[in-house]
């Protein structure tokens, strides 16, 4: 009985292992391999118990050994292995795993050895959607980045070279050379200024005023172009789940890309929980909703209509009767597209077939509820 519990357990566990970047055991190993490698460092603590943290430790690695062969072992059956063991996934895992043992293997102090431990945490950064994100900012944005970074190094080499000449008589131990130099241009430039080395001469003040000016208009050109990279990709993440949630809506379905990026230019997306009121009845109407995901429940004179993915209401106040009639609200969690009047009639004049569409739809409806 036993065996039967185990080993499908074990079978779905090795396939989770396999089949996801990290997981929730990945997660849990990571955060006690790194707490048990600070431990070691603490003298007192891994007096108190040495044995718990290198068998912790020693679990964790067996741990990250046991997920990079059942990976390997997996990429190998579908033909993908060296695609694998090239990613950066594939050699971040292959650290994780042989890093600490062959520290060992080398002859080093354990407690050295397990020091290498801290680069588990490297297997956590694949699974941030963050990071990605700042990945293809950095890739996009590379151009302009490169040349802020240009104008860093001309900024800090000039400097550095200029403070050298009018400093160096009168502070020898600290500007007697280019290479000193360029370790005050560097900590003035970012505006850290450590305070060990200060040019004294009148001029070399000025040379460091402008340093530090320049340090705060370089660092604020990289911050804006990041800024911008990441606003951009936002919008560009954006554009692409409501392309992918308009597409889902039937009377969009058969529109072509072209129109299907209008209609996702001007809808606004809503994420609503249960039994929250949408529209309430005889107020006015700017605004009608398509059902993208979830359910809402119309409350009409004796009897409740609910409306599932692909419906939509509140289309009788944008055909010219301003007047909600009937109460809408959610009935579990739902996302709903709004489409508001100035942007219907832009997009109606735009696409004729889809007003006749929404135009018989809500006179059907009309008649129903009479």
């Amino acid at each position: 009985m036993s065996k039967r519990l185990v080993l499908p357990a074990l079978t779905a566990f090795v396939s989770a292992t396999a089949g996801r970047n990290m997981t929730t055991a990945a997660y849990v190993a990571v955060a006690t391999g790194v707490a048990m490698m600070t431990l070691l460092t603490v003298q007192p603590a891994y007096d108190t118990a040495p044995h718990w943290i290198n068998a912790l430790l020693s679990a964790c690695l067996a741990y990250f050994v046991f997920e990079w062969v059942v990976r390997l072992r997996h990429m190998r059956r579908q033909g993908k292995l060296w695609f694998y063991a090239l990613s950066s996934a594939g050699v971040v895992d292959a650290i994780g795993a042989l890093a600490v043992p062959l520290a060992l293997l080398s002859g080093l102090d354990p407690k050295t050895a397990w020091l290498l431990g801290v680069l588990w945490v490297l297997k956590v950064v694949p699974g941030i959607p963050g990071l990605r994100q700042l990945r293809r900012v950095l890739v996009v944005e590379s151009g302009p980045l490169l040349s802020v970074l240009v104008i860093f190094l001309m900024v800090v080499f000039l400097a550095s070279v200029a403070e050298y000449f009018l400093e160096r008589d009168v502070q020898p131990q600290t500007f007697g050379s280019v290479p000193a130099a360029l370790w005050w241009a560097v900590v003035t430039l970012t505006t850290t200024g450590y305070g060990d080395v200060v040019p004294i001469t009148p001029l070399g003040r000025v040379v460091a005023a402008m340093v530090m000016i320049s340090g705060l208009g370089v660092f604020g050109l990289w911050t804006g172009i990041l800024a911008t990279g990441f606003a951009a990709e936002t919008r560009r993440d954006n554009f692409l789940k409501t392309w992918e949630t308009v597409s889902k809506v039937p009377f969009f379905a058969h529109l072509g890309p072209a129109a299907i990026a209008d209609v996702t230019q001007v809808l606004r997306t809503m994420d609503l929980p249960p039994r929250t009121m949408i529209i309430r009845k005889d107020t006015n109407g700017d605004c009608m909703y398509f059902v993208a995901a979830g359910e809402v429940e119309v409350d009409l004179p004796g009897r409740k209509v609910k409306l599932g993915e692909g419906a939509f209401f509140g289309e009788m106040a944008l055909l010219g009767n301003a007047k909600r009639g009937a109460s809408v609200s959610t009935s579990k969690v739902t996302r709903l597209l709004v489409l508001d009047l100035v942007d219907f009639r832009l997009l109606m004049a735009r696409h004729p077939d889809l007003a006749e569409t929404i135009d018989a739809e809500a006179k059907r409806r009309e008649r129903e509820n009479q």
